[in-house]
């Protein structure tokens, strides 16, 4: 097989085929974002973020290893320390141990859509944000603006609008039973008297 090689010279001819190889970036710690070695939980957005990154590669091992094994191995691979009082691990711990019922609360709300046509990351943030939804003191538009900017970040194009719709259609639907369950009662300090 013949050598290429530079007319002026025998050497070979390392020019590259595409320019951009020339412009290949080196990645630094500084790129690495909120992975880098240094990364500290400072808001409940990164927690966030960290908590779908978990709950990702559960999904991806189907399941069939702990959350607290998945835990374990970001916290050693990345260098973390997730304390087991923190949000992200409540997330975790609460998304991981409730998928089968949080599946079926989102069901109703897919029109036209099933759960398995749904991307990944769509179908993790719709768990966590609905997770984070029926918690006793959730604040429904922090949730869903937090998941729609999940999705834009981690989901499939123009998600964050099917996120936004769902979550707001799940969170009016909590609201309106929740005030239906609040008129219906009987107020006890009325008859106390």
């Amino acid at each position: 097989m013949k050598k290429l090689t530079n007319p002026d010279n025998d050497a070979p001819n390392l020019t590259p085929i595409d320019a951009e190889l020339d412009e290949q970036e080196v990645t630094t710690d500084e790129d690495l974002g909120p992975w880098s070695p240094d990364f500290s939980l400072n808001s409940r957005r990164e927690e966030r973020q960290l908590a779908l990154s978990i709950l990702y590669a559960f999904d991806r091992f189907e399941s069939s290893v702990s959350a607290e094994d998945v835990v374990h191995n970001f916290e050693k691979s990345f260098d973390l320390k997730i304390p087991k009082k923190s949000f992200t691990y409540a997330l975790v711990r609460g998304v991981t141990e409730q998928t089968q019922q949080l599946d079926e609360q989102l069901k109703p709300f897919l029109k036209n859509w099933r759960l398995e046509r749904l991307g990944c990351c769509t179908h993790l943030i719709l768990r966590l944000a609905l997770w984070e939804l029926t918690q006793p003191d959730a604040i429904p538009s922090i949730i869903i603006n937090e998941a729609v900017e999940l999705a834009k970040t981690y989901a499939e194009k123009d998600a964050y609008r099917f996120v936004n719709g769902i979550l707001d259609e799940i969170a009016k639907s909590f609201f309106e039973n929740k005030t239906e369950a609040d008129s219906s009662s009987p107020n006890e300090s009325k008859h106390e008297k």
